[in-house]
């Protein structure tokens, strides 16, 4: 196989498996800590991109776009947070699905009467529109490096506010135990609250990031949050750190499944789960 592009594999594996990290990290914080299950965190992935789609093409500015976008998602995790999960804390698992799955129709409905069914498109910046060549013949695009810079700095950010500050002991105390916390005066709501508000945010911002290199369509979060499932499962629910190696690891298969295994292109990515629940029943760092 030609080493070039292997190393455009590896680079395209790694671009996508960071991008998964940003959606990754707030599902597991949202599920480790919250104890929710946010079916609705795809969709969440979704009315970012149309966001970036929609405020683009208002003001003419992707960058401008960003910056009015991720408040207006993280805004909307707190208004779906204070409305309707607060009386669902402490009730069985089915009554979060049921609500979760509940969002999804709406806010898929909501996209339709916003934005309509077409297929959209933004495009890349034209800053970034260039590319990187590799050979003579191979170029790679600068936008998809920059993609992997921005969600490396996110990364490094949610590493140090979790292991360096007042905020992440308090996140990491309320994983492991939510009532000591509480008993100790923490406002655990509030720390909900602001836990799903960033975890939105972050899937949100995934969204965002990846509209100039995909299409748009309605359900266009669906898929991709049952690969961050995959993803939460293989790193340990709660985890940080195994969520990061969890969406490097996916994002590779994922890039180099159909190229080396065809057949088991559509199924890799679940043998690969199997087979760390196998080794590590609770995920590599649970």
């Amino acid at each position: 196989m030609d080493p070039v592009f292997i190393a455009i594999q590896l680079l395209n594996g790694l671009q996508y498996g960071l991008l998964l990290f940003l959606i990754a990290s707030g599902l597991t914080l949202i599920f480790g800590i919250m104890g929710i299950i946010n079916l609705a965190h795809g969709a969440m992935y979704m009315i970012g991109a149309y966001l970036a789609y929609d405020l683009t093409l208002r003001t003419g500015s992707f960058w401008l776009a960003l910056l009015l976008a991720v408040p207006i998602a993280v805004v909307l995790g707190l208004v779906i947070e204070r409305l309707f999960l607060g009386t669902l804390y402490r009730r069985d698992h089915l009554y979060q699905v049921l609500l979760t799955f509940g969002l999804i129709l709406v806010l898929n409905e909501a996209q339709r009467i916003i934005w309509g069914s077409d297929v959209q498109s933004v495009p890349v910046p034209a800053s970034l529109s260039g590319n990187i060549a590799l050979t003579g013949n191979l170029q790679y695009p600068v936008y998809r490096l920059f993609v992997a810079a921005i969600c490396l700095l996110v990364a490094g950010g949610i590493y140090w506010i979790i292991r360096h500050t007042r905020l992440g002991i308090v996140i990491r105390a309320g994983a492991v135990n939510r009532d000591m916390v509480e008993g100790l005066g923490i406002d655990v709501r509030t720390l909900f609250t602001l836990i799903f508000s960033v975890g939105v945010g972050l899937a949100a911002f995934a969204g965002m990031l990846s509209a100039p290199m995909t299409s748009l369509y309605p359900g266009m979060g669906d898929n991709i949050l049952i690969t961050c499932f995959v993803i939460v499962v293989i790193g340990g629910i709660g985890s940080i750190k195994g969520a990061f190696l969890g969406s490097l690891l996916i994002g590779q298969a994922a890039t180099f499944g159909p190229v080396l295994l065809p057949a088991l292109a559509s199924v890799i990515i679940y043998l690969i789960m199997a087979a760390v629940l196998i080794i590590k029943p609770r995920g590599l760092f649970a």
